[in-house]
């Protein structure tokens, strides 16, 4: 294994990949080191000395500013470094050229839906309009077991506190969030159950859903019907019995989209697991596939990035309102912009919102941006998309799967048991919580420091993902963990 890692030839510091003991002598490079006091995994420590004021450089890129000198081999985190980031920012494009290349077909074992859409599994979700009947809604979940069997994989009841008491965007988000949901391919049928006078009911939803398969959206509204469960238990015997009649087909992984996210972060997500993810978003969208990165604060420093990728002047402009938008929502609630880092990222190694960011954007590889989202707006155009949505995880990951990803690859440097309406793949930075968490743990991208490649890394996470693609469950799913989060910003009456 490694001891540490300098990720950029200009970088004046490097990144401990293990717990490095004061007085340690170490060899950068051109650089010979002396610790000058414990430098723990994930940490930086300066490769030389760093005069107050003078950029700390990570990744090829400014991640803060010394607020202090720092002498070679010292201790690089919060104490000795600050953001330079400020607020609203001009932004000039300057397109840059993605070396990717079409690469030979791949295929999984899918769902071909009656609309011509591919699902990667055959479940029934009961979805509520309304918080009223989430206690209705997880009984039913309870007593539909029972239907389970053949090709039907789960029934899921995704409960939520909303439909109701709200207005302006909330009301709409939760709209279309729930419309998205009901009209996701990985449902084979749906229950909507509505109380009756709630602001969202189902009359009003319909407007949002569409045109629908009756045989696979079923509609409950409880203050119809004398016993609403065993009206509800009727419905989804026919939903079971029409869910049951499909099976699973070889389908070209042109056609599969795969969500990005990152949480509980560390000082590794950014060298391992993150650019695993982003070796494997190549992959699947040199064969034609779709990826979708979100948590927008968490593009704050590294955004530039992103905007010269995109394939469009109007994708430039597009995606500097998305960053600008953000700024202006943190701003209009008189919140700091850059505050972001989060007690577990900064006990992992990451010192200011630059720094997160930098490793966060590793996850969308080397693909041009082909399409900017809305939140709650499906995916129109295969390749690279950029989803505006907060960084919360399981607001995230739901924007992830309503936007249309049939699975959610989820990294993180310490580990969370949650899920998210899809398949959500949990990757490790490092292989000690890959170890000490085999339960809540998937993939263990932390063997990058050991004895493997970025490229063999993500030719096996492709590899894997094929496979959940193809009906082997997670270990959310195993646990039995389905979440479902809107992102709600204002006001409720």
């Amino acid at each position: 294994m490694q001891d540490f890692v300098r990720i950029h030839e200009d970088d004046n510091v490097a990144v401990a990949l293990r717990p490095i003991a004061k007085g340690e002598r170490l060899t950068v490079g051109k650089y010979q080191v002396t610790t000058l006091e414990e430098i723990p995994q994930g940490h930086k420590f300066a490769l030389k000395e760093i005069a107050a004021g003078d950029p700390v450089t990570k990744y090829g890129f400014c991640i803060g500013l010394a607020k202090e000198a720092v002498a070679a081999g010292g201790w690089v985190h919060v104490h000795n470094i600050r953001t330079a980031l400020g607020d609203l920012l001009t932004y000039q494009y300057e397109p840059s050229v993605s070396p990717l290349k079409e690469s030979e077909h791949a295929f999984f074992d899918g769902f071909r839906r009656a609309d011509g859409k591919v699902g990667v599994r055959n479940e029934i979700w009961i979805i509520p309009t309304v918080g009223c009947v989430n206690s209705i809604a997880k009984a039913l979940e309870k007593k539909a077991q029972k239907f389970v069997g053949g090709t039907v994989e789960e029934v899921v009841a995704f409960v939520h506190p909303y439909g109701c008491s709200q207005m302006g965007d909330d009301q709409e988000h939760t709209r279309t969030v729930l419309a998205d949901m009901i009209r996701h391919p990985n449902a084979g049928g749906v229950l909507v159950l509505g109380l009756g006078c709630e602001n969202s009911n189902i009359p009003v939803l319909k407007d949002y859903i569409g045109e629908y398969d009756g045989q696979r959206v079923k509609f409950l509204q409880c203050q119809d019907v004398e016993d609403e469960q065993e009206e509800a238990m009727r419905l989804l015997g026919e939903l079971a019995a029409y869910a049951g009649a499909f099976s699973r087909e070889k389908v070209d992984a042109s056609e599969l989209i795969v969500g990005m996210k990152c949480g509980g972060s560390d000082g590794l997500s950014g060298i391992t697991a993150n650019p695993t993810v982003g070796g494997f978003s190549d992959l699947l969208i040199s064969k034609g596939g779709t990826t979708i990165l979100t948590e927008v604060p968490e593009m704050f420093g590294a955004e530039t990035i992103l905007m010269n990728r995109c394939e469009t002047p109007e994708l430039f402009e597009q995606t500097v309102s998305l960053i600008n938008d953000f700024k202006n929502y943190f701003t209009s609630h008189n919140q700091t912009i850059y505050e972001n880092p989060s007690p577990g990222n900064k006990k992992g190694g990451i010192s200011t919102l630059e720094d997160k960011s930098l490793g966060c954007t590793q996850k969308s590889g080397s693909a041009p941006v082909k399409g900017v989202l809305a939140y709650g707006e499906p995916v129109k155009v295969k390749g690279l998309n950029l989803l505006s949505a907060p960084g919360n995880d399981l607001v995230a990951s739901t924007a992830l799967a309503v936007s249309g990803a049939h699975i959610v690859l989820f990294t993180t440097g310490r580990g969370t048991p949650f899920a998210s309406p899809v398949p959500t793949v949990k990757i490790s930075s490092n292989s000690r919580l890959a170890g000490h968490k085999d339960n809540w743990i998937d993939f263990n991208a932390g063997r990058m420091v050991e004895d493997k490649t970025k490229e063999e890394l993500a030719r096996e996470l492709f590899e894997y993902v094929l496979e959940v693609a193809s009906g082997r469950k997670v270990k959310a799913e195993e646990a039995g963990f389905h979440d479902m989060a809107i992102f709600k910003q204002g006001v409720t009456l």
